[in-house]
């Protein structure tokens, strides 16, 4: 059914579009161009956008503590996400493809990067109409770690209440970039216990929004037609993120932790320059109509664990996040 409209939305794309004279495209061949397209972007990029999640998770909560009013902290943030070896790529089969195939004789399927692999590319070739189409795989970001850097404001507002903000600049990596930017408003809780500010125990609770926009170097495909527009592949993430966690001071030092659950809504979309086969037919407005196929809601919990260490107005915080991936942040805090 879903492969019938498809072919339906083409055909009926290029017949309103369309030129009609011998560069008219052929319909059911574009169908499946796009149908191996879809494919592909949900194998390539969704190990890109889970870390993303993980990223934005980690290290929002500085302390358990009741926040004053006015109370200010300005912290700077370096993020270091660890890339597990097993989201570095996948296998890619002729099997799983429609139009497409790998170019390679006798080569039935072949380990192909994803957004964070390494820089190794499989070739792929097709036809369309009489044209043959060629092009090769997008490459990952060839690292093991990811580090950027970003800043965090909190605010108290009084009332054991303080509102939180972060803000990455956008980090260029190879073939993708990515910020993150969220707002939040934790509670502190344990000060309706008594006894449990009297031992320097500390219970506080977190609801939370971030915004990952990641976009990466997509594919690249050039026809007699023209090229197909399908340069950039961007991800727009929206995460709600509750969190409690509790902490213990120690003369100067403070160790927390923390329970982490987020969900997270995933949608992509073709972006950047339209190639010169719009003249004919509407291409990356059909494949962003068929990308919400693929869009998705996931849910996480995240374990987190941080140590916290004062010197005269400034801190220093290691949090360590761990679940499917591990993602270790470090702050340099200053409270005004």
């Amino acid at each position: 059914m879903r492969k019938s409209v498809l072919k339906g939305i083409v055909v009926v794309s290029v017949f309103c579009f369309g030129k009609t004279n011998a560069q008219s495209l052929p319909g059911d061949e574009l169908a499946l161009l796009i149908k191996d397209a879809i494919f592909f972007t949900d194998k390539y990029v969704t190990p890109a956008t889970d870390a993303a999640v993980y990223q934005a998770a980690s290290g929002w909560v500085n302390t358990a503590k009741k926040a004053k009013l006015w109370d200010f902290t300005l912290g700077l943030h370096g993020n270091v996400f660890f890339v597990p070896q097993s989201d570095r790529h996948f296998r890619l089969s002729n099997s799983d493809l429609s139009f497409f195939r790998i170019k390679e004789e006798g080569v039935e399927s072949a380990l192909t990067p994803s957004a964070l692999g390494n820089d190794q590319y499989v070739e792929l070739v097709g036809e369309l109409g009489d044209s043959p189409v060629s092009l090769r795989t997008p490459e990952g970001i060839d690292r093991e770690v990811v580090v950027y850097p970003y800043l965090q404001g909190s605010l108290g507002l009084g009332y054991g209440t303080e509102v939180i903000g972060k803000f990455s600049p956008r980090i260029k990596l190879k073939n993708v970039d990515y910020q993150v930017y969220g707002l939040g408003l934790k509670h502190n809780l344990s000060q309706y216990f008594s006894g449990l500010e009297k031992r320097n125990l500390h219970l506080s609770v977190l609801a939370a929004y971030s915004k990952e926009d990641l976009t990466v170097n997509f594919l690249d495909v050039e026809t007699t037609y023209g090229n197909l527009g399908l340069n950039a592949l961007n991800s727009l993430i929206d995460t709600w993120q509750f969190q409690i966690n509790a902490s213990k001071e120690f003369a100067k030092f403070e160790i927390s932790a923390g329970l982490i659950m987020n969900t997270s809504d995933f949608e992509y979309k073709v972006n950047g320059p339209k190639g010169e086969i719009e003249k004919i037919t509407p291409l990356q407005d059909v494949l962003n109509g068929q990308l919400k196929s693929i869009a998705r809601t996931t849910f996480n919990g995240i374990g987190e664990v941080s140590g916290r260490y004062q010197f005269h107005h400034f801190y220093i915080q290691q949090t360590l996040a761990f679940g499917k991936f591990v993602n270790s942040n470090t702050a340099l805090q200053y409270e005004f």
